[in-house]
């Protein structure tokens, strides 16, 4: 079976370029890692029985095309970028080498929009390939991607495809500019190029996420599956508690950051965040502004400091922040999907602390971790005071309870079981 994997990006700046990389490196590695598995399928002449997995990616590195910020662009710049963002035929061409060169049985898309654009889309289809899709946020039914209006606020004015409330309402943060454009990439969605009609199967990375969308759209129900993401493989050293909470990720104001750190400065806990992105200066700000109980500190010295930024943290240096701390938390105050700190957290049997909303509760309960009210100051300090106060027993307890829920849902052979199973499902119904 061949597998042609497409992201705009082939380096992390999120989790679901986290969840690509991993998804390459799991097929890469699959014919080797699972060798007692059946090899192939049945599937219409394109998989012999005994091939194996062949997989290859397709990013922007394959077009040559640069990451660029477009609002730092002058207006005419921003003119001439918008048709790219819209339709890009460069891209088009790029994949269309690409299929003649690695023929692939079925493609597997995460991110597209925004840099490859839906001529990823059309392409496939011109070409056959049977293509799977996985949903990493909400952007087929939001223009935004993240069901939040310009003030951070949970919306969903568009149900019923009606976009023209994102530009209405300015949902690109205030811009009208660049609402204007999302908003038009939601019209081409809904009239001209059609994701239902030419994406084979959807994975839906959290039941909350698959449910919304069939609330907005019931076709999604028939073409459409369940998987959590996957971890690397699970740590089965013994769990030591470590004496800080951890916050990992993008720096942003949906990420719920400055809800946490008022929670942790009233719990008096120590608190270190890793990571990089647009609230990092307002955080810096923040932290300079109010009273701290022990100086801000950008080293990683949890057992002396009462918060510290340590910055963007990747590697062997993010896996000992992950094992030496005692809760990974997650305050984010939108529909978050599936997130990726959440499996890696469990994956080392670090219980989580997290938002009761979008798919963290499918993850967190009282056997692994504590739930506390989306944005809500006082619940979530009372959650972090609890759980600093866990016994030894409780705490390792929670923890054996983590490391279960991560081997029975993120292993990855069962990953790839699942995704091998999905492949051939859209190339027997391509």
């Amino acid at each position: 079976m061949r597998v042609l994997l497409i992201n705009r990006n082939d380096f992390i700046d999120g989790g679901a370029d986290r969840v690509f990389l991993n998804t390459y490196d799991l097929l890469k590695d699959a014919n080797a890692s699972f060798p007692s598995l059946p090899k192939g399928g049945v599937g219409e002449g394109t998989i012999k029985p005994g091939e194996g997995i062949l997989v290859d990616k397709f990013t922007r590195a394959d077009v040559g095309l640069s990451d660029v910020n477009p609002r730092t662009l002058g207006w005419w710049a921003k003119l001439r970028l918008v048709r790219e963002y819209l339709y890009n035929k460069k891209v088009a061409l790029a994949l269309d080498n690409k299929i003649k060169d690695f023929r692939p049985d079925v493609a597997h898309i995460h991110l597209i929009f925004g840099t490859l654009s839906v001529s990823v889309l059309r392409m496939l289809k011109k070409c056959g390939i049977p293509v799977v899709m996985t949903l990493h946020d909400y952007r087929l039914i939001c223009p935004v991607n993240a069901m939040l209006d310009r003030h951070g606020k949970v919306c969903e004015r568009c149900k019923g495809k009606s976009y023209y409330n994102c530009l209405t309402h300015r949902c690109s943060e205030g811009n009208l500019f660049f609402s204007a454009v999302i908003m038009l990439e939601a019209y081409l969605r809904k009239y001209l190029i059609r994701p239902l009609k030419l994406v084979d199967h959807f994975i839906f990375v959290s039941e909350f996420a698959r449910n919304k969308h069939i609330q907005f759209e019931p076709r999604y129900a028939a073409i459409s599956s369940h998987l959590f993401n996957m971890a690397e493989p699970i740590i089965k050293t013994p769990t030591v508690r470590g004496d800080y909470f951890l916050y990992y990720g993008r720096l942003s104001r949906e990420k719920g950051i400055l809800t946490l750190i008022a929670a942790a400065k009233k719990a008096n806990v120590n608190l270190v965040i890793a990571g990089s992105g647009p609230q990092e200066s307002e955080l810096l700000a923040y932290l300079q502004k109010t009273d701290n109980p022990q100086p801000i500190t950008r080293n990683p010295q949890p057992a002396t400091c009462n918060i510290s930024l340590v910055g963007f943290k990747s590697g062997t240096a993010l896996k000992d922040l992950i094992a030496g701390c005692a809760f990974v938390v997650v305050p984010s105050e939108w529909y978050e999907n599936n997130p990726m700190t959440v499996v890696e957290g469990f994956s080392y049997g670090k219980p989580v602390i997290g938002s009761d909303i979008g798919g963290i509760p499918e993850l967190v309960s009282k056997e692994t971790g504590f739930l506390f009210e989306m944005g809500n100051i006082y619940s979530l300090a009372k959650a972090l005071t609890k759980a600093n106060s866990l016994s030894i027993e409780d705490y390792k307890k929670m923890s054996d309870s983590c490391r279960s829920f991560a081997l029975k849902h993120f292993d990855q052979k069962y990953h790839f079981e699942s995704l091998r199973g999905i492949y051939q499902q859209a190339i027997n119904r391509a």
